[in-house]
């Protein structure tokens, strides 16, 4: 195997593990919900759960995309126009990132410690856990 045809196969290995954690992680985020709401039977907590684990997911695919997107682009024979569109989509991908940040934590990312995708599912899942724990 030849290194183009090699970095072309991890660039197609990074969309797949993209769109692999899209779709797996909605699973996820979706039984993480329901654990809450079967603990709690609270709507409410349940869905902002669901928002907030899978808000994670999505920066996570989105990361990913990304960085298929570099290694395709990098390891072609690239044009300008290449470069372009790539640029295009990689800021597209930073504004919805930023925007989904923004909504997942409610303050702008230079007012916390920015984070990335499976850190905010990681704390989704324990503020999960917190939920179902009974309070004194």
């Amino acid at each position: 195997m030849d290194t183009h045809a090699f970095f072309e196969a991890v660039g197609v290995a990074f969309e797949f593990a993209g769109v692999a954690a899209l779709a797996v992680g909605f699973v996820v985020a979706l039984a993480i919900a329901l654990a809450v709401w079967v603990r709690t039977r609270n709507g409410a907590d349940a869905f902002r759960t669901l928002r907030e684990a899978f808000g994670g997911v999505i920066l996570l695919g989105l990361e990913l995309l990304v960085a298929a997107d570099l290694v395709k682009t990098v390891t072609s024979s690239p044009t300008l126009t290449d470069a372009v569109v790539l640029g295009i989509i990689v800021l597209i991908r930073t504004i919805l990132s930023f925007s989904l940040q923004v909504e997942i934590d409610g303050v702008a990312p230079w007012r916390r410690a920015f984070v990335t995708g499976p850190e905010v599912l990681a704390h989704a899942v324990k503020k999960a856990g917190a939920a179902g724990t009974p309070q004194p």
